[in-house]
């Protein structure tokens, strides 16, 4: 009977052991999940403070920054990062298309209006006969730098190329202006070898310029401006995953918009509202 009741409580020692250690790892497990996102550019005030508010509920957030905007998507794609938060919704597409991957927006957080920028003229009606401009060479991004020119009166685009014209699709060039395609990275960098250079705001705003202050001419906020609204991105598989979905919550907040308005000086729009 003795040596019965001795197993038995051996045998409830191990069990409790073994209960009280699996508890111990998943609250350690649930007070320190890190989840990585990469950003583009250095300076990332608003996720900075979510950062700061989502420590205190135990979840980590690492900020991954990259230089240029392809580099991102195919880190999250080969799974080195969770999360990505830099990119409009049509520059995801395209990146899907093109590299057969899945990635897939599962929050908005702002529509940041693409610039035309100079440091030779003061507005786009002094651009003179053969003056050379610097956009982006990513598609969406040289598509929409194109619509931008249009909608500017500097050059008029085949309309049946949608979002995505190219330089090739310019139909009107009355000033035969000469169009340089250039990585993202480098189009405030060239300003001073071009007329204008149409900026992305993230660059932009790195280059020490405030879009709204500094461009000469800033993009038309419409019903047509969606497929441009930068989105939370995940791997498709982790677009029900409720921790990622607790991020998004904990970015589209009074307090997320309150330091985009501050930080932006009104270049970047809260877009989940």
């Amino acid at each position: 009977m003795k040596k019965k009741q001795s197993w038995l409580l051996t045998l409830l020692a191990v069990v409790t052991i073994f209960v009280l250690s699996a508890c111990g790892q998943q609250a350690a497990s649930e007070e320190n999940q890190t989840v990585t996102i990469g950003v583009v550019g250095e300076k990332n005030e608003p996720w900075e403070y979510v950062q700061e508010e989502l420590a205190k509920e135990g979840i980590n957030i690492e900020l991954v920054k990259f230089s240029d905007y392809s580099t991102p998507n195919r880190a999250l794609a080969d799974g080195e990062i969770d999360m990505s938060s830099f990119q409009t919704k049509i520059f995801m597409e395209e990146f899907n298309e093109e590299s057969g991957n899945h990635l897939t927006p599962i929050g908005d957080t702002v529509l940041a209006p693409l610039g035309i920028y100079s440091s030779k003229v003061e507005d786009v009606s002094e651009v003179k006969e053969g003056d050379t401009i610097g956009i982006p060479n990513d598609g969406s991004n040289e598509g929409r730098a194109l619509r931008l020119l249009q909608e500017a009166s500097l050059i008029e685009v085949d309309p049946a190329k949608g979002y995505y014209p190219v330089v090739a699709d310019i139909t009107e060039n009355p000033l035969n202006l000469v169009i340089k395609t250039l990585d993202s990275s480098q189009t405030a960098r060239s300003l001073d070898d071009l007329t204008l250079s149409v900026v992305n705001n993230g660059m932009a705003v790195d280059a020490g310029f405030v879009p709204t202050e500094d461009a000469i001419y800033l993009e038309a906020v419409s019903e047509e401006s969606d497929p441009y609204v930068n989105a939370i991105v995940v791997q498709e598989e982790d677009q029900d995953n409720e921790l990622y979905l607790q991020i998004v919550d904990a970015y589209q907040t009074e307090g997320t918009k309150k330091v985009i308005e501050e930080t932006s000086k009104g270049s970047s729009i809260p877009a989940w509202e």
